[in-house]
């Protein structure tokens, strides 16, 4: 088998074997806020990212780490406060009100709050299908929040709306991200941007610290809180960078899609959740609707007259 196919088949294996990562890390990191709190939760998450970060400088650039610029070194701050700060803060409180199905299926709308960034920034035109997919995600998510709404279960719709909010904050680090990426490294971003983040996340929780039930940490609950920082979040998103550059970014977004039904499928064989029609045919139409925005092909942008 040439070098090329073997490694394109690697990096299909590692990327569903991301999706099954992902899709249990719900359930997980649930399981392990209901016992710590999820403010105990960040701050462990937080005291433990920049070592990672550190760890990962070290290997790339021993201890001469890259010269930034001070705007660099601005930039990467803004980043590491949009996308850790506030969208990881975001998320794992959405995460811990709402469910594990739930969470998975509104973060997977994030691609449409991506494509409005473009086209706010006149990177990207929307074109009827995108409108259309647009249209559909939305109607999707409406039909999957009803019955929460009309149940008068507010905490889990709240966490909902939150996580819809972390989507956007989400789209908008990855758009903001692309030129430092392209100019310092993924790694070197990366790096950067969560140790500017994770100090905000420290200073707010550290007051907290007294209040969070440590006692509860036993050892497969110190497992499972490592699999879902180390694992899951910083050795995935590496991994996922990896099987972009493999494969490419147009081939590997559709796996994305999977990641929903694995959660759904995992929580409810291990928390229980249960699920009635027409929350799976609101997720179904969710997910259609950001795959016509995303995929269907848009006509190029006319080319101005000579």
């Amino acid at each position: 088998m040439p070098d090329s196919q073997r490694r394109q088949q690697q990096a299909l294996w590692v990327a569903l074997a991301l999706i099954v990562i992902w899709g249990a890390n719900f359930s997980i990191q649930k399981w392990v806020m209901r016992e710590i709190t999820p403010t105990g939760f960040l701050f462990g998450r937080y005291a433990l990212m920049p070592v990672c970060a550190l760890l990962l400088l070290i290997w790339r650039h021993g201890f001469q780490f890259p010269s930034l610029s001070r705007d660099d070194l601005w930039g990467l701050a803004r980043l590491g406060v949009i996308g850790h700060t506030m969208h990881v803060g975001m998320v794992t409180y959405g995460v811990h009100w709402s469910t594990a199905f739930s969470s998975s299926v509104i973060l997977a709308c994030g691609p449409l709050f991506t494509l409005i960034i473009l086209r706010l920034h006149d990177l990207e035109r929307l074109g009827r299908y995108q409108i259309l997919g647009m249209a559909v995600a939305c109607c999707g998510v409406l039909i999957f929040l009803s019955e929460k709404l009309l149940g008068g279960s507010w905490q889990a719709t709240g966490g909902d709306l939150v996580l819809l909010v972390a989507a956007s904050l989400f789209s908008y680090y990855t758009v903001a991200a692309k030129p430092y990426i392209e100019r310092l490294g993924g790694f070197t971003t990366m790096a950067y941007a969560t140790l500017f983040g994770s100090i905000p996340v420290l200073l707010l929780t550290a007051p907290q610290m007294a209040d969070v039930p440590w006692s509860a940490f036993t050892v497969p609950l110190a497992l499972a809180f490592v699999w879902a920082v180390v694992v899951s979040a910083f050795l995935g998103w590496l991994a996922w960078g990896w099987v972009n550059a493999v494969r490419g970014v147009a081939r590997t977004a559709p796996l994305m899609y999977l990641m929903p039904p694995v959660a759904g499928l995992l929580a409810w064989a291990f928390m229980g959740e249960s699920y009635t029609w027409l929350k799976v045919i609101g997720a179904l139409v969710s997910l259609a609707g950001v795959a016509i925005a995303q995929f269907v092909r848009q006509p190029p942008w006319p080319r101005p007259p000579a």
